[in-house]
């Protein structure tokens, strides 16, 4: 089909295509629709494929033009994006449909040629700002013996040994207790559908619904109790605010937590490799200066591309902002193991609509989107590649890391294109590595580490 085009670029990286279908290519499809139909059509007192063009004309005229319309312009668009010639910057993003213009004014006219429009968003133009001989600052943190120290605490509460207390023994702060709970009303009876069974919590955390740790400590095995409790106006758990609860609690088991010895034979338990309490320690140091670096990279990378983000503006389509929205949505789901329609009313439970979340979300996911067309169009310009040496090194590198045997990972990577995607990887490494070296990184505000892995994390 003979087509003449014409590509009007658009505010908000939109393109506008205009095509031109010649009358005569347009009676052709429409003669070929009829004919088609014709052949195979069957009325009421004519034979299949014995139905007069005339009769199909007066009976669905109409009908078919709109069907042979709707056909020329499907056809007309498909071919000139399928057109391997087609420049980059004029070719549609994956996720975005073109819109036809003035549809509705659009009709099949065997007098003249067809020309109508569509939009679409594409990739938008970069012009990457000022990258190189920039200065940023990065927190100043070292790991100290307190942070040593608090890992080793860890280690003891996960080698802890929990023990039965005695009997007539009072619930105290970090014993583990296992309670009986419900909701009663006025009369002593308890509410349907708030019953729990055999809850097991350490007292102190704060770790159950309604909040109740206070209340309940200093109870004995096999005690009843009836709480009444009032909870904030601002609590947050929305179906407690403001309200008063009545709460009958019984205490079915009550455990206490053994710490070992911070000695030779707890850093033994914790793996055979370690041979003495030093060796664990030197490890948690090791282990904690080899986090601490890579989240100081990721700020210093951070704060770099927030400075080049500021002198490279970018034009961001509505298409791509939308998909980057709606992936969000999706990697959400699947922390919390459900659909995104579930999360969706899951966090509906906080007060708010999904468009509203979708808001607050709006702006760092257009950062987000304009940063990564930064460091893509960068990659390109420096015509970064990705050798398959240094692939597997990747591979090796990241089985070592996580302590995976290196054919899990070799496998892994090997399904569904994955080692395109590490492919990229290493490219958008090496570029961080050129920033890095080009740039220079000030000692901000000095800070500890738990503080930096809380606020950053």
């Amino acid at each position: 089909m003979a087509v003449s085009k014409e590509f009007t670029r658009l505010e908000h990286s939109s393109v506008k295509l205009t095509l031109t279908v010649g009358k005569d290519d347009v009676r052709s499809r429409y003669d070929e629709l009829l004919k088609d139909y014709s052949k195979n059509i069957q009325l009421p007192g004519f034979r299949k494929g014995k139905v007069p063009r005339e009769v199909l004309v007066r009976k669905f005229g109409e009908a078919l033009k709109g069907e042979a319309l709707g056909t020329i312009i499907e056809k007309s668009v498909s071919d000139v994006f399928q057109d391997e010639t087609l420049s980059r910057d004029d070719r549609p993003l994956p996720y975005s449909t073109p819109r036809i213009q003035d549809e509705e004014s659009l009709k099949l006219d065997f007098d003249n040629d067809l020309v109508f429009s569509v939009v679409y968003d594409v990739l938008p133009k970069v012009t990457v700002g000022k990258w190189k001989g920039l200065e940023a600052e990065a927190p100043d943190v070292a790991i100290s013996d307190e942070d040593i120290s608090r890992e080793l605490e860890t280690i003891r509460d996960r080698n802890a040994i929990v023990l039965d207390r005695d009997d007539g023994a009072a619930a105290e702060k970090d014993n583990v207790v296992t309670v009986n709970y419900s909701e009663i009303g006025p009369d002593g009876t308890v509410l349907p559908n708030t019953e729990r069974q055999d809850f097991v919590f350490t007292l102190g955390t704060g770790y159950n619904i309604y909040k109740f740790d206070d209340e309940i400590t200093g109870m004995k095995k096999d005690e009843t109790r009836d709480i009444e409790k009032t909870y904030a106006a601002d609590d947050a758990d929305s179906t407690l605010a403001g309200q008063t609860k009545k709460i009958r609690v019984t205490l079915t088991a009550l455990k206490e937590r053994q710490l070992p010895d911070l000695d030779d034979d707890l850093a033994q338990d914790v793996d055979e490799k370690y041979k003495t309490l030093d060796d664990l320690k030197n490890n948690i140091r090791e282990r904690l200066t080899k986090t601490l670096e890579k989240r100081l990279r990721d700020i210093k990378i951070n704060n770099l591309l927030e400075k080049i983000v500021a002198d490279t503006p970018v034009e961001i389509p509505e298409s791509m902002v939308r998909i980057e929205l709606d992936s969000r949505w999706r990697n959400l789901a699947r922390r919390f193991g459900t659909s995104v329609e579930e999360m969706v009313k899951m966090m509906g439970r906080t007060g708010k609509t999904a468009e509203e979340i979708q808001d607050e979300w709006r702006p760092d996911a257009a950062k987000a989107l304009h940063s990564r067309l930064i460091v893509e169009t960068l990659m390109e310009e420096l015509k970064l590649e990705a050798s398959d040496e240094e692939v597997e090194k990747q591979i090796e590198n990241t089985a070592r890391e996580e302590n995976v045997p290196l054919d899990e990972v070799k496998k892994y990577y090997e399904q569904e294109n994955m080692k395109e995607y590490l492919k990229e990887d290493v490219k958008e490494k090496k570029l961080f590595d050129i920033l890095l070296a080009e740039n220079t990184i000030k000692p901000g505000k000095k800070e500890n580490y738990l503080d930096l892995m809380a606020n950053n994390g």
